[in-house]
């Protein structure tokens, strides 16, 4: 992978950067996805932020390496610190990351969202996480997809500031709003490996001395709720 051959995953966040944006992407891996776009010319200038040394330079070299410098700069700095609010950024992408940390960068950089930015999110694990954050911060949910990538399994989420739209219920938080519409077979079989997972912690239960009750019932209750879900009984 580099700025020119994108991974699918990276390709999937760069559809949903609207054209002339001013972007930063938090944790850019090589700044291949401000530098992909700048070099197909969807982006008026992107920002490559990156909390270690290494993957700084990295993101340097790949700038330099596509001619890009001064239309898209590498930023040493945690997290939402990369962004000025003089850059004017109206897209923000964190990709590849777990999903508390995700919402715990954005908490911590709220001061940086005045402008209400569109975030393009995608989390690799505790997906509900980021859907709660976005909603207790006025954000709503306007595109989700989810596809499978070396081994793991990514969730899309993009996000506008819409207060009057960002209310979530449980199922919505945890199965994603969008997602559990469309059900893709990547949504399918994430599920499905969860049905499999909590009846096998169920096994472990049943085969102790004392059976806790109350964890059983959550179990079950989860496995219920997925397999509504997966059924389209909601």
């Amino acid at each position: 992978m580099d700025a020119r051959k994108l991974s699918n995953r990276l390709l999937t966040a760069a559809k949903y950067v609207k054209a002339g944006a001013v972007l930063a992407d938090v944790g850019s891996d090589h700044a291949y996805l401000p530098a992909y776009l700048a070099l197909n010319k969807q982006i008026k200038f992107g920002i490559a932020g990156e909390v270690v040394k290494g993957p700084f330079e990295n993101a340097q070299h790949e700038i330099k390496k596509e001619g890009l410098v001064g239309k898209v700069e590498a930023r040493l700095a945690d997290g939402l610190a990369a962004i000025e609010l003089t850059d004017q950024v109206d897209t923000i992408t964190i990709c590849g990351m777990g999903g508390p940390l995700i919402a715990s960068i954005l908490e911590k950089g709220k001061a940086k969202l005045v402008n209400h930015p569109r975030l393009i999110l995608q989390p690799n694990v505790g997906e509900k996480e980021v859907r709660k954050w976005l909603m207790q911060a006025g954000y709503a949910i306007v595109a989700e997809e989810i596809l499978a990538e070396d081994g793991h399994t990514y969730e899309l989420i993009v996000a506008d500031y819409a207060p009057a739209e960002a209310h979530l219920n449980e199922q919505a938080l945890m199965f994603g709003p969008l997602l559990m519409q469309a059900k893709n077979p990547v949504f399918i079989s994430k599920w499905r490996q969860e049905i499999l997972k909590q009846e096998e912690i169920l096994t472990h239960l049943e085969q102790a001395k004392v059976v806790p009750l109350a964890k059983k019932a959550q179990i079950l209750a989860t496995i219920k709720e997925i397999e509504g879900v997966l059924n389209g009984i909601s």
